[in-house]
């Protein structure tokens, strides 16, 4: 049985946004997406590039990324190909496409300005209910609960006392999570990525850090011994995946100054794969075969 939101562990709130508020003051990272110049297309454009992707991977290319555009009018003038060729090895890059996409919505819909409601910027391409959740609260100081993974396994841990390894957040945590936030939405807003970087730096998945925890003495987990969750997905392989192949064919597309022939292609992988892959890439978006049979990023 969940516990009851607010159920006293130790002399408090199992979530007490003092404690979690003082660990953020003392050990919150420095990222360009948490100063206080960045623009709510600047939190957008982060939060695309973050998903499944570790945040070194990503600051290069979101600083390249924020430098070349700006604001969302400045994406939306460019060509799908070059939202492709500067998202880089950030690996799934349909979300460049996705981003490309939203940015033209805000362009056309909204005129050109991030949106600022929930409801507003579930509207947009590829924006889904942490994203939109996400921005209203760090872009715009809106008191909405936001659960990722890391806010999860906070939750579950420290609250219901259970491990619950790579589980998707869900409208019951949602609704879980709003019972701890702040009355105060910037405090909220504050509170809600404090949380977030406790999960990411000291209650990770494998080897978290209790002893480092300020939540230690409320945390039901850990009390009753923690004992760690059985995984619910596999680790998915990588090498000689079509994964990796449709990498090699796009990393081969964005060095190419024009389009390539597909022959050129051909050592990305065995041949059915790269002719498969070609094909399952074509249908995403992400190339194109032009007049002439070459392979090719979109206009």
């Amino acid at each position: 049985m969940l516990a009851d939101a607010h159920t006293v562990v130790d002399d408090g709130p199992a979530l007490d946004a003092g404690l979690i508020a003082g660990f953020y003051d003392r050990h919150a990272r420095d990222l360009p997406w948490r100063g206080p110049d960045a623009t709510p297309w600047a939190v957008l454009v982060s939060e695309f590039m973050l998903q499944q992707t570790p945040v070194a991977r990503v600051l290069p290319v979101y600083r390249e990324w924020l430098v070349r555009w700006p604001a969302p009018a400045d994406l939306a003038a460019e060509p799908t190909g070059a939202a492709i060729r500067a998202w880089g090895r950030l690996g799934y890059p349909r979300r460049a496409l996705r981003l490309h996409a939203a940015a033209v919505a805000i362009t056309a819909e909204f005129g050109g300005q991030v949106p600022s409601s929930v409801q507003e910027l579930l509207r947009l391409p590829g924006v889904g209910e942490y994203t939109a959740r996400a921005v209203a609260a760090f872009a715009f100081g809106a008191r909405v609960p936001v659960v990722d993974t890391n806010v999860r396994r906070v939750l579950s841990r420290v609250v219901r006392g259970v491990d619950e390894p790579r589980a998707s957040a869900t409208a019951a945590d949602r609704s879980e999570m709003a019972t701890y936030l702040p009355t105060d939405p910037p405090t909220a807003a504050r509170f809600s990525v404090a949380v977030m970087e406790l999960g990411a730096l000291v209650c990770t998945a494998t080897n978290p850090g209790c002893v480092r925890c300020p939540l230690s003495g409320r945390c039901r987990w850990l009390r009753d011994g923690a004992m760690p969750g059985v995984a619910k997905r596999p680790v998915q392989a990588w090498h000689g995946t079509d994964r990796q192949v449709r990498g090699r064919i796009l990393a081969r597309l964005r060095a190419s100054e024009g389009p390539v022939q597909p022959g050129g292609l051909a050592d990305a992988g065995e041949p059915e794969q790269v002719r498969r892959c070609i094909g399952s890439l074509i249908g995403d978006g992400l190339v194109e075969i032009d007049a002439h049979g070459l392979v090719r990023l979109p206009d």
